[in-house]
């Protein structure tokens, strides 16, 4: 298994409709062969600054699988 560690900064202010569009692109992500689970923190210090992290059963399922896909640039969209 491997952990992907992403540290998002969201434009100032944005914080909620970013949140509400994690919540679908979540969907998207969760429905990749050798998704494992994900979580999204947001930061206590900063405003607009989350660190996602997502598991994955093997690199290849992040690299090849999710963003060499079509709705890798769908989650990316949202």
């Amino acid at each position: 298994m491997i952990l992907e560690v992403a540290m998002l900064n969201i434009k100032a202010g944005q914080s909620p409709a970013f949140e509400a569009a994690f919540k679908e692109a979540s969907s998207i992500i969760a429905s990749m062969p050798g998704y494992v689970r994900h979580e999204l923190q947001k930061c206590l210090e900063v405003d607009d600054k989350y660190l996602l992290l997502v598991w994955w059963q093997r690199l290849e399922d992040h690299t090849v699988g999710f963003r060499g896909s079509d709705d890798y640039q769908r989650w990316k969209a949202l």
